[in-house]
């Protein structure tokens, strides 16, 4: 007996569903708005029926091998409708990043062994030109035969029993692999993460809890749906509570608060990025106008979280986790701003990676800055984490550095204060080494994005001519022919909190940076360029206070001079 009907014998009246096609056929019959956009509303009735509609004609189109079906879309109806689709067949889903393009796109697809791709017609043309599947098995949503193959599979709303219809496949179980999420890829290179319809269904319930998700919420999702971000913390609870889901295509800053006010909404997810975009647009008296209560979201600097609630009077609930796991801190509401809150249980530790000791409390300034960051700053892990890591698709090597010594290691590194409040001090590959000491790109981040005119920031590792590595940062603005060099050094100057070697040594400014599809800034990006772009760069000179200087063509040509003047031309990867 497969568990969606197993669940539904159960009762369902306060039943946590196994799996998240029992959580949709929960819904059927339930005529509360399910979805939403600007020109269409489905009652959640309606959303099983189209999701059923779906996994009839993927059953039907199902060839040998891994249900494996790619979605390239951006926020639209059919993608949802896929996601339930695949719920209901057995099928698992992979969202397709509509940004990636070329090799990279044809490899992330070849790797993940799909037998379908949802997409529409533009989508369906690239992928043609990739000859990454037959053309026959690329569906683009906006075609007669696809609308047409949809409508005849749609249940008719008086049949209720759609799991005696053969909606739902007798394999469907709580360990049934439902998503292949590829990570963002920001300091490294993508993976496909293993995602079943029991770790969802179960991250479904427990997000509602602790972001007190009700059934008259109205979610925003202006995040991509191929993302981690817009399925665990917003479509799931949305569909364990029967919330209405609001989509627009993708985030805008400038469609934010229209969006929020034509829908009413109560909820959205956001990244760090995102945020900063819309703090960066012109406030405006009736900014707190609005139905918003809350939202969730990553990485986003403490003044702009600050400031968001300041402007809008909505609660930001600042999060920590990954598509490979969740659920390593508890909130706090005495928590420091910058903490995440407190590790979850004992098993969340800040450990050496060396000598597998934990590492000692960081004592922090007056400014929150960590005084003792040798000791204090780690990588995180769970030491109980192992069983709960579901894996990467065919990547064993990259399992093999998650699980270490019966651990699960995180890939992030963080710190707990004297007062057992956990920090997050960014990704593995943002701690640079400069002249001997530590420093944290996450923090240097911080700091830029303070001021009025950055939008968004990355700051990375790039190698020094002599020895070690300096700091280099790029920063995006409205106006490039309007920055302001001197005034940005002025501005570093007087900041308390950043330190003399912390200070970018190069600066690169841009009207648009290089993003994931999931707004997340490209570093690996940025760090493979340095100088070498079309951007302007600035250069730190002289002693003492920072002052920049515009590098010319043939100051790049010097400082690449300068690497082999001292024998580290190998470190430029050219």
């Amino acid at each position: 007996m497969c568990s969606a009907r197993a669940d539904l014998e159960a009762g369902s009246t306060a039943t946590q569903h196994a799996t998240i096609a029992a959580m949709l056929l929960d819904r059927l019959g339930d005529e509360h708005p399910g979805l939403r956009t600007r020109e269409h509303t489905w009652s959640w009735d309606g959303v099983v029926r189209e999701s059923a509609a779906r996994a009839r004609l993927a059953t039907d189109l199902r060839e040998p091998g891994p249900f494996h079906i790619g979605v390239l879309l951006e926020n639209v109806p059919d993608f949802v409708f896929w996601l339930g689709g695949a719920a209901l067949a057995g099928a698992t889903i992979v969202g397709i990043n509509p940004t990636r393009r070329g090799d990279d796109l044809a490899a992330e697809i070849r790797h993940v062994d799909l037998q379908l791709i949802v997409t529409d017609d533009a989508g369906r043309e690239q992928l043609v030109a990739l000859d990454v599947l037959p053309e026959h098995r690329i569906l683009s949503i906006d075609s007669d035969a696809y609308r047409n193959a949809v409508a005849d599979r749609r249940p008719d709303t008086a049949d209720t029993g759609l799991e005696d219809a053969g909606v739902v496949a007798a394999e469907v179980e709580a360990e049934s692999l439902f998503l292949l999420l590829f990570t963002s890829g920001t300091t490294g290179a993508s993976k496909a993460v293993r995602c079943s319809q029991g770790r969802l269904a179960r991250l479904a319930y427990a997000n509602s809890a602790k972001y007190g998700h009700v059934r008259e919420d109205v979610d925003y999702c202006c995040m991509p749906l191929f993302h981690g971000n817009a399925l665990m913390a917003l479509w799931a609870p949305a569909l364990a509570n029967g919330a209405t889901v609001c989509l627009t295509p993708k985030f805008t800053a400038s469609g934010f608060l229209p969006d929020v006010r034509f829908y009413g909404a109560t909820f959205f997810t956001y990244v760090g990025k995102a945020l900063g975009y819309l703090m960066a647009t012109p406030e405006r008296p009736g900014d707190r106008d609005t139905t918003l209560v809350r939202g969730f979201g990553t990485e986003a600097s403490p003044e702009d979280k600050a400031e968001f609630v300041r402007r809008f009077g909505a609660e930001l609930f600042e999060g920590y986790g990954s598509s490979e796991g969740a659920g390593s801190v508890v909130r706090d509401p005495a928590a420091p701003p910058g903490a995440l809150g407190r590790p979850a249980n004992e098993n969340i530790a800040i450990v050496d990676p060396e000598t597998l000791t934990d590492k000692a409390p960081a004592r922090l300034d007056e400014h929150g800055r960590v005084l003792n960051p040798d000791d204090a700053i780690g990588e995180m892990v769970d030491k109980a984490g192992a069983s709960r890591f579901e894996g990467y698709y065919k990547n064993e090597s990259a399992v093999a550095d998650r699980i270490r010594h019966g651990w699960y290691w995180t890939g992030d590194l963080g710190y707990v204060d004297q007062q057992g409040f956990l920090y997050f001090a960014g990704r593995k590959g943002d701690w640079i080494r400069v002249d001997g000491e530590n420093t944290s790109a996450l923090d240097i981040e911080h700091i830029l994005r303070r001021h009025p005119g950055v939008v968004a920031t990355g700051v990375f590792g790039v190698p020094d001519p002599r020895s070690g590595d300096q700091v280099m940062a790029a920063i995006e603005v409205a106006d490039v022919d309007a920055f302001d060099p001197v005034a940005f050094a002025d501005f570093l100057a007087v900041q308390p909190d950043l330190g003399t070697k912390s200070a970018p040594r190069l600066l690169r400014v841009s009207a648009s940076l290089p993003v994931t599809g999931s707004n997340k800034v490209l570093k690996r990006t940025l760090q493979q360029q340095r100088w070498r772009t079309e951007d302007a760069v600035f250069r730190w000179v002289g002693r003492g206070s920072p002052q920049y200087a515009l590098m010319s063509e043939g100051d790049r040509d010097a400082l690449d001079a300068e690497f082999a003047r001292f024998g580290r031309t190998r470190l430029l990867g050219t």
